[in-house]
């Protein structure tokens, strides 16, 4: 009888979401649930202008495809930015983000379904003829596939190595998903080139660290790797705009640095990118002082 009181209140326990693994109240965890809502907090402050919209279920599914996309992009800024911010605690609301973009993603599909009249057969039809939705189609599997295995006990039985390695789907994850958004959009692709901009930043990070075999970069590092991603982003845009107006790239980058035809993803990207190298450097000069303190107060 104890042993089932045990459980029992250890999966109560599971889903208060606001407290850590040692059960105390986590104010990281209450500001993660609070950004995680944020979006449904959006959508009521804009139920006026949704509903009054020419397709208000239309509104509601790409909205909640962006969130997923977002959440997705937030998830995998954790390992990066725990060592930036030298602030470890980040690794334990990854989980809770990962899920998070699972639960948007899922409501992206049910709004789908209900823009069919929930016809299952024709959601089915559409899933597989059309290639957009083949694509998002299998980035939403994949996710499902990643929250279902997200728990410690299917990381147990599924083994360490094995579950790290299932895990790094997540990659070909956010590819499908950055896919699915550009085919998504229609005209402007200003945010779905910032969006794959950094997550493109973000897997630069973890390639560059992989090969010089450590966790850290340094903030010159953190500072090149900006400005390559952000002449990249420059270049891409350019070449993509080009071969799709059959125009030359060049003058889609003099435009560029005409401002007052609006800021381009390129600059956007490296004004965070140089956000990041500035929150580095004080983090690594703060963590030098205190370091040198604790030293002198040993002497």
């Amino acid at each position: 009888m104890q042993v089932r009181n045990d459980r029992a209140y250890a999966v109560s326990r599971s889903w208060e979401l606001w407290r850590d693994k040692r059960g105390r109240l986590s104010w990281l965890r209450i500001a993660t649930l609070a950004l995680l809502l944020f979006p449904l907090a959006k959508a009521l402050f804009d139920a006026d202008a949704i509903i009054h919209g020419a397709r208000p279920l239309n509104d509601m599914i790409h909205r909640a495809g962006f969130w997923a996309l977002v959440f997705l992009g937030v998830t995998l800024a954790v390992t990066p930015f725990r060592h930036i911010a030298r602030y470890g605690q980040l690794v334990d609301v990854r989980r809770m983000l990962g899920v998070g973009s699972f639960c948007y993603i899922a409501t992206h599909l049910m709004l789908f379904t209900a823009d069919q009249g929930f016809n299952l057969g024709k959601v089915v039809h559409e899933i597989t003829h059309r290639w957009y939705l083949i694509v998002g189609g299998t980035a939403w599997l994949g996710l499902a596939v990643l929250a279902i295995t997200s728990t410690d006990g299917m990381q147990r039985r599924i083994g360490g190595m094995h579950w790290r390695r299932l895990h790094q789907l997540v990659y070909v994850i956010a590819l499908l998903a950055l896919i699915h958004y550009f085919q998504q959009t229609k005209a402007d692709v200003t945010v779905p080139v910032f969006a794959a901009s950094l997550f493109g930043w973000l897997i630069a990070y973890r390639v560059l660290a992989w090969w010089r075999g450590t966790n850290e970069l340094s903030t010159l590092s953190i500072f090149a790797l900006s400005v390559v991603v952000s002449a990249l982003t420059f270049a891409g845009e350019a070449i993509g705009i080009g071969i799709a107006f059959h125009v030359s790239p060049l003058r889609v980058l003099d435009v560029a640095f005409n401002f007052q035809a609006g800021i381009r993803p390129g600059w956007e990207v490296l004004a965070a990118g140089l956000a990041v190298t500035g929150l580095d450097f004080v983090r690594s000069r703060w963590n030098a002082r205190r370091r040198r303190l604790r030293a002198v107060a040993a002497e």
